[in-house]
């Protein structure tokens, strides 16, 4: 059994950048395919062993906790009208682990947004998951990541190779003993431009952490605006602890960004078996109309 079993979702970004569809939702509710964004990043927890998720809300995020609740109305509603199919889908949302809120209060960044969670969390390993980045279903990354800290007691932070032309959009990890996967992380930098840039290995959405981070997260010079940096807090730690790299390549989704939240809705939507055929077909006419063949 692995010791890691608790997540955190940082949710509290007012997602300006799909307004005005952020205007009076919450970006992470916003739908791919048939389920809001988080429920993604839930579901790829629970596959992943975790049972236990805290996810950092603010303002106007309601409906994020209205999500992942009963609601008995609707489940009588349901159950009335012989919609059985339905009627699992809500019953099994709310029961797919302990789901707990907390507000972050103030939007001071990333690593603030962790820090809140310290109690939740208290001496336990944890994974960090960011909203905007959703996987692919068949994605090992999040598991592989704690199999990593299960056989090494590391934290662990999730890595891929990015144009350097764009590395300025990621925090940016050097490393060294890289074997396969996993690597040694001796340097993490956030958003550095091309020519300064120590590789063209991004830092994405997904983290693991011993509860050292805190302490860490505590000491952290707030930056540009007031924001507590988590990529600042890594940096602390690597003189102190190890942080390993876990280096992957596909199955992720950045739907923060309008061409993938597109892109990931098309991939999905051909994966399942009860879309994929159909919309294949209208795909195919589209390509064909468009003279894209």
């Amino acid at each position: 059994m692995s010791s890691v079993k608790k997540a955190v979702i940082p949710a509290a970004g007012l997602g300006t950048r799909f307004l005005p569809a952020t205007k009076a939702q919450p970006k992470e509710m916003l739908p791919v395919v048939d389920k809001p964004a988080i429920q993604y990043v839930v579901e790829e927890a629970v596959a992943a062993g975790i049972d236990d998720i805290l996810i950092i809300t603010g303002r106007n995020k309601r409906s994020l906790e209205d999500h992942f609740d009963r609601n008995f109305e609707l489940e009588y509603q349901l159950r009335s009208k012989g919609k059985t199919g339905d009627l699992a889908d809500v019953v099994e949302l709310a029961e797919l682990a302990d789901i707990h809120f907390v507000r972050q209060g103030e939007p001071l960044g990333l690593g603030h947004a962790v820090s809140v969670a310290r109690k939740h969390v208290g001496r336990d390993p944890f994974v960090v998951m960011l909203g905007d980045d959703i996987m692919d279903r068949h994605s090992t990354v999040l598991s592989d990541m704690i199999k990593t800290h299960d056989e090494t007691g590391a934290n662990v932070v999730a890595l891929m190779e990015v144009p350097i032309e764009e590395i300025s959009a990621y925090g940016c990890a050097a490393v060294t003993d890289r074997e396969g996967a996993r690597c040694r992380i001796t340097e993490v930098v956030e958003k550095p431009a091309p020519e300064v840039a120590p590789s063209n290995l991004g830092v994405m959405g997904r983290y693991l952490f011993t509860p050292e981070i805190f302490d860490e997260l505590e000491h952290v010079v707030p930056g540009v605006g007031g924001e507590i940096q988590l990529t600042d807090a890594i940096a602390r730690m690597l003189d102190r602890e190890a942080v390993l790299g876990y280096v992957f390549s596909e199955g992720r989704f950045d739907i923060g960004k309008k061409i993938d939240y597109l892109r990931a809705t098309v991939e999905l939507a051909l994966a399942r078996e009860d879309l994929g055929p159909e919309f294949r077909e209208f795909l195919t006419a589209v390509v064909r109309r468009e003279g894209l063949a």
